[in-house]
């Protein structure tokens, strides 16, 4: 597969977006995930969401170390580039 950083978090923030149930463009994908208002059981749902569409292969200890949307597309990315590489 083959996605840059703005496509994953785009998707991840889609994904957040509707099951907080809240238009897209008020989530920062900056923002820590409490603040969103993700709390671990979304997180651990957006978790295996993005295993499962990108291929990649996520520790929750990665997840919660940066907690934001934009930490979790750059984990996603740097395995799909480290396959491809």
């Amino acid at each position: 597969m083959n996605a840059t950083k703005d496509e994953i978090a785009g998707w991840c923030r889609a994904y957040v977006a509707d099951l907080l149930q809240v238009p897209a463009d008020t989530i920062d994908p900056a923002e820590d995930f409490d603040r969103l208002g993700v709390d671990s059981a979304l997180a651990v749902s957006l978790l295996m969401e993005v295993e499962e569409r990108y291929g990649v292969d996520l520790e929750p200890e990665e997840l919660f170390a940066d907690p934001t949307l934009d930490a979790v597309a750059d984990h996603v990315l740097a395995q799909i580039v480290s396959r491809v590489a």
